[in-house]
């Protein structure tokens, strides 16, 4: 937890980057002030007078009229530059823009005037000012029809609802929320030595079909125990951003149990480039597998019970035998060109967590009978 004395106000405290930050700073225990559209005037006004560090969030993305635009974003930042003006601190001022900053609509208008009232104060030595001008930002929370085209995917693919594309070919910059946050939590400790733009790290560019054909494949593998590569860059970031908009009725799905007087089998898993992932139990004394791969490697953790696995070399004859026990974990491995069983040899369930390197292939199953 942190406690240093320094006092750190967001305005639009509420909103999709407010919330997300706000619960950061909290984590990290920061003095924290939370500015919304309900908080009264003098309240906010003296909040943002005496912080020394302001995440500038507040602003109209959608308004009902364009006209909004000039009052939530340029107009409402002159008032917070009036405050902070007042207060005399010299704060660090993060300010939230667009990477539409310099288009000619309203919207971009209304940005870059804002970004101007900021740097403006910084002119005048009151205030180090940083301006972010954000590409199109994901993560989780964000509002469907309102943040960005990929809360709208995401909504609509975890409701079963079809997704619009006008363009597939439509150029789109992304930047995840939480890369986002965890640049902003760095400035706080090593603010930047003078004011002006930022430099936005872990932007992804990508086109709107592909991000759609990408939260489509989320949708349509959940379902059949499938999965694909979602442990880093735009498909990781894609599939959090997913994940957090699915209602919470969706929060399990049904897998296939296989049983027969062995024991279950379950599939959990299956990814092409990961591989597979099961669990199965045996019964006390009873025996499972009897086959060997040629080319499938199979890793099993015993999870609860004791087990014997036994090998057989499958042309030398060669034998060996391990144990496997939940109390003293360990990977058993296979080894292709040997047959290999399991046996429970304890006097409970036997379970076994089993990761392959290839998914199960009913066309080519790669599992040769061979019992031992």
């Amino acid at each position: 937890m942190i406690s240093d004395g320094r006092r750190i106000a967001v305005t639009g405290a509420n909103g999709f980057l407010g919330t997300n930050l706000v619960l950061r700073l909290s984590e990290q225990g920061r003095e924290l002030r939370r500015i919304t559209r309900h908080t009264d005037a003098r309240v906010a006004a003296a909040e943002l007078a005496c912080a020394d560090i302001i995440f500038h969030l507040a602003g109209a993305n959608r308004p009902e009229e364009e006209s909004e635009f000039l009052r939530s974003n340029r107009d409402y930042t002159i008032w917070v530059a009036d405050a902070v003006g007042r207060g005399r601190r010299k704060p660090l001022i993060v300010y939230s823009s667009s990477a539409k900053a310099l288009d000619k609509d309203a919207y971009g208008q209304s940005k870059r005037a804002a970004e101007k009232v900021l740097l403006d104060l910084a002119e005048r030595g009151l205030a180090t000012v940083s301006i972010w001008r954000l590409p199109n930002l994901c993560g989780k929370w964000a509002r469907p029809n309102y943040n960005s085209v990929v809360a709208t995917f995401c909504h609509n693919a975890a409701n079963g609802l079809p997704l619009s594309i006008n363009d597939p070919s439509a150029p789109l910059s992304l930047l995840y929320v939480e890369d986002l946050v965890e640049e902003w939590l760095g400035l706080i400790d090593s603010p930047p030595a003078r004011s002006g733009l930022a430099k936005i790290r872990n932007v992804h560019p990508t086109k709107v079909g592909e991000v759609a054909e990408l939260i489509r494949g989320f949708a349509d593998t959940r379902t059949r125990g499938e999965i694909c590569n979602v442990g880093n860059g735009l498909s990781r970031m894609l599939y959090a951003t997913f994940i957090a908009a699915l209602p919470a009725s969706q929060a399990t799905y049904r897998l296939t149990l296989r049983e027969d007087a062995r024991g279950t089998f379950v599939e959990m898993l299956k990814n092409p480039a990961a591989g597979q992932f099961s669990y199965f139990t045996a019964h006390p004394g009873a025996t499972r597998g009897g086959h060997y791969h040629h080319s499938k490697v199979e890793k099993f953790l015993v999870a609860h019970g004791t087990g014997r696995f036994r090998f057989r070399h499958v042309l030398s004859g060669e034998t060996f035998e391990l144990v496997g026990s939940a109390g003293d974990p360990a990977i058993i491995e296979t080894i292709p060109g040997w047959a290999h069983d399991v046996t429970n040899i304890g006097d409970k369930e036997l379970v076994v967590l089993c990761w392959a390197n290839e998914p199960f292939d009913p066309k080519r199953p790669d599992t040769h009978p061979l019992p031992l």
